[in-house]
């Protein structure tokens, strides 16, 4: 999830700040993402396109087309 990562400090966000804003659980959920620990479900993949306004397959890295 290394695109998550690039796109929450093009917007200037701390991990726990994006995930306060997604309404996660745990703080540390967006780290665990980006740290390749934990996969976000269907769910929060949509809710994290929305947020960002990219597609779904620009954040897992399937295309370069935001």
């Amino acid at each position: 999830m290394n695109k998550l990562r690039e796109l929450r400090i093009e917007r200037g966000l701390k991990i726990s700040e994006l995930s306060n804003e997604l309404n996660l659980a745990g703080a540390d959920a967006v780290g665990k993402y980006e740290r390749g620990e934990r996969e976000p479900n269907i769910h929060i993949l949509i809710a994290l396109a929305d947020y960002f306004n990219v597609s779904i397959d620009y954040l897992v890295g399937m295309s370069d087309v935001r």
